[in-house]
């Protein structure tokens, strides 16, 4: 079966129709970026999140391992010093772990809209085909 109204119609006619569906196909895909470029814009705001906790963790470590040092040196007993050392050590593996995974999560190519421009290539290659 064929459709009769794109038989009834001429040249003009199935002209102006591949135009208006290619403009909602591109105006459908400029949606599908803006919505994907947020979301990868979202996934870096967590990521730089993670490294200013990060940096707020390090400093408190510095903090921490500068009294264990201080600590271990007045009091040769070293139990304070190393419960102190300790704890900095716990502090700066974990501020280790937030970096990494902040310094992971914003790799540049991970916020490109990779969807998309598969989208696009696929429907370039759709038009093709139909001209």
């Amino acid at each position: 079966m064929t459709d009769q109204s794109s038989s009834r119609k001429g040249p003009a006619g199935l002209i102006g129709d591949v135009l208006t569906h290619v403009a909602t196909l591109v105006r459908k895909e400029f949606d599908l970026a803006r919505t994907e470029m947020s979301e990868n814009l979202n996934r870096a705001a967590v990521a730089v999140g993670l490294l200013v906790g990060a940096l707020i963790v390090a400093l408190v470590a510095l903090n921490v391992l500068a009294g264990a040092l201080v600590a271990g040196v007045t009091r040769l007993g070293l139990e304070p010093g190393w419960s102190a050392l300790l704890v900095g050590v716990i502090f700066a593996a974990v501020a280790g772990g937030m970096v990494a995974k902040g310094v992971r999560d914003l790799k540049l190519v991970s916020l490109a809209p990779t969807r998309t421009a598969k989208n696009v290539r696929r429907d370039a290659e759709a038009v093709k085909e139909t001209l």
